[in-house]
């Protein structure tokens, strides 16, 4: 899965992300996508791309989560 890559000011704030092109192909195949279609395409990669990174992350038992929300 293509990586974002966010332009930062000099105090390291976002201000901008670059989109792969291989990503934007695949969000624009049709040259005539609405803004909700983009945003829902984003909104999907941004979803796979979390579950992704999550199944690289130990899981947590019942009691552990909840210490770890309470704290």
């Amino acid at each position: 899965m293509p990586e974002l890559e966010y332009l930062t000011d000099k105090n390291g704030h976002k201000k901008a992300v670059v989109v792969p092109i291989e990503l934007w192909n695949r969000l624009f195949l049709i040259n005539d996508t609405s803004e909700e279609e983009l945003s829902e395409a984003m909104e999907d990669y941004c979803l796979n791309k979390a579950m992704n990174e999550a199944e690289k992350t130990p899981l947590l038992s019942r009691d552990e989560a909840l210490a770890w929300l309470e704290s």
